[in-house]
């Protein structure tokens, strides 16, 4: 089934391109890969100050990068995509030598590296970064108007990356401690970017700078930046942690639309604080920002453009109706703060650990408000747009993602471990307890399922590699005669061994298949085997030859 809007048939353009990748170049490589000139120093801290000049389309600015020294080593790669440019480096104050070899710089540092030692370097660049032709699926800066006429000014850069507009350690695996973020606009717009707002300057040249605070480890491509405008609400909701600040930010035009709209935000909160824990960056607030995207999970700074409606852009992706009881850009990219943000792929092949445990939590902030009959149908309606044209997890070491079933194939995926646990109660503290054993933290693919394998009480190696680095879909294949039932799985790996529940006539039974036949005699001849609808799987009937 072909996605009905354009702006999906882009994303899953997008990761089909990445997927079908096969050769990658030495530049892929340097962006991807954990380098000999990035491994030697743990990132701490950014302080990014950045001018933005709308008429000309054109950023200038510069930043400190703080970082621990690890090993020794003289080099430090710092990456800043084309056609940006930096002009100037300073270490201790004290201009330094740099080499350009495409989106990667290489510094070459005077001060002896000692480990252990906490040091910090300053770059300072300019350019006329890239323009986005479709955000946000394209990376880059969008420079649009609003109805008045006035600037309105953004960024997204996922998978991009953040690189494409400041330089920075652009891989996933290392984030700063904190960050600290300054953005100058003219005197006649604001700057809404990540944590909280600590000051406004008034410059002499007729521009404010806005600063903000970062209190929490944030991805690269979690930082944004969006000038407009803006008209400002806010409200307090009283989570698990306390009070948690959520402001929101829209234009001017669309502030009583929005004060309806986002309504949704303390909705998502109830549901994801029950299903997940406490949202994870209390100390820096929860924002919506409205962009003229459709949206972007930025880090407590949520950007927003799904046209103050229900659904995506209107259009319920499940085909079964659930789809228009929430605004999905609201719940889907406000649950990346728990699986993206807060727990984050520490290399892009990994992806799917964003996206599929978000989009499962659209279905799971159903569950919370409508039922668990509503959050089924949902996420097995969106089973119509799996491809199974290529594995979810993609290429390691050279910032290459995996096919766009990382999002409903693998939601379905993690629909189906919530029935193998086969306990509501117990899956949820599942889920809480991945928030928190790795809060605040980058992982691999390996961890995830280590730890859903012990928490569950399964090995479900077998289960993982067939959903995310396999692309065929598990048969259940079955014969009945008389009172016996003979079943095996077929069309999958060699080990495939998922438990599975299906009617016997009118019971219910668990049958755990593998790749060799089994039998089990009925209470009864002449029945048929019925498997639940919650299995991402096929049947096939022997007799039905």
């Amino acid at each position: 089934m072909r996605f009905v809007f354009a702006s999906i048939g882009l994303l899953i353009l997008s990761f089909a391109t990445q997927a079908q990748q096969t050769t990658f170049s030495r530049q892929d490589t340097l962006r991807g890969s954990i380098t000999p000139e990035r491994v030697w120093w743990d990132l701490t801290h950014y302080d990014l100050n950045i001018k933005v000049d709308p008429t000309e389309k054109f950023i200038s600015g510069y930043n400190t990068v703080k970082y621990k020294v690890l090993s020794a080593n003289q080099q430090m790669q710092i990456d800043l995509q084309e056609p940006m440019k930096i002009t100037k480096i300073l270490e201790d104050k004290k201009e330094i030598n740099f080499e350009r070899e495409g989106n990667v710089f290489i510094l070459q540092l005077k001060k002896t590296q000692e480990v252990g030692a906490l040091n910090e370097v300053t770059i300072y660049y300019e350019g006329n970064p890239t323009i986005s032709p479709r955000p946000p699926w394209s990376g880059g800066f969008t420079w649009k108007k609003d109805r008045e006429g006035n600037d309105f000014i953004t960024t997204s850069c996922q998978g991009d990356g953040a690189s494409m507009w400041w330089p920075c350690k652009d891989h996933m695996y290392d984030e700063p401690e904190n960050m600290s973020i300054s953005i100058t606009t003219p005197k006649h717009l604001m700057d809404v970017s990540n944590g909280r707002l600590k000051g406004v300057d008034k410059n002499k040249d007729g521009t404010k700078t806005y600063h903000w605070y970062v209190d929490n480890p944030i991805n690269n491509y979690g930082v944004n930046i969006n000038i407009a405008d803006y008209a400002h609400f806010s409200e307090v909701y009283d989570g698990e942690k306390g009070k948690l600040d959520c402001d929101y930010y829209v234009l001017k035009e669309n502030l009583e639309k929005a004060k309806v709209q986002f309504k949704d935000a303390s909705r998502m909160l109830k549901a994801f604080e029950h299903w997940f824990g406490p949202y994870p960056f209390y100390e820096d607030g929860f924002k919506l920002v409205e962009v003229p995207y459709l949206g972007m999970e930025h880090q407590s700074s949520v950007t927003y453009g799904n046209g103050y409606q229900n659904g995506y852009s209107g259009t319920d992706l499940s085909g079964t109706g659930w789809g228009m009881k929430f605004d999905f850009i609201i719940v889907h990219e406000a649950g990346h703060e728990w699986f993206a943000n807060n727990i984050t792929n520490k290399d892009i092949a990994d992806m799917w650990i964003h996206e599929s445990f978000t989009a499962y939590s659209e279905n799971l902030f159903l569950d919370y408000h409508y039922g668990t009959k509503a959050s089924n149908e949902y996420v097995i309606g969106t089973r119509a747009r799996i491809s199974n044209d290529s594995p979810i997890i993609g290429t390691y070491n050279v910032n290459n993602s995996g096919s766009s079933d990382m999002y409903y194939k693998g939601a379905n995926m993690i629909h189906m471990i919530r029935q193998i646990v086969n306990d509501d109660e117990k899956w949820r503290m599942i889920l809480r307890g991945m928030n928190e054993k790795f809060y605040h933290q980058t992982v691999t693919t390996e961890q995830i399922e280590n730890y859903l394998s012990e928490s569950v009480g399964k090995d479900l190696q077998a289960f993982f590699d067939q959903y995310l680095r396999d692309t065929r879909i598990p048969t259940l294949e079955y014969l009945i005669k008389e009172d016996k039932l003979t079943y095996r799985w077929t069309n999958c790996n060699s080990s495939f061994d998922m438990p599975i529940k299906v009617t016997l006539g009118a019971e219910e039974n668990w049958l755990s298949p593998t790749k060799n036949w089994k039998q089990e005699r009925l209470k009864s001849s002449n029945l048929d085997v019925s498997v639940d609808k919650n299995f991402y799987v096929s049947t096939f009937n022997l007799l039905g030859k």
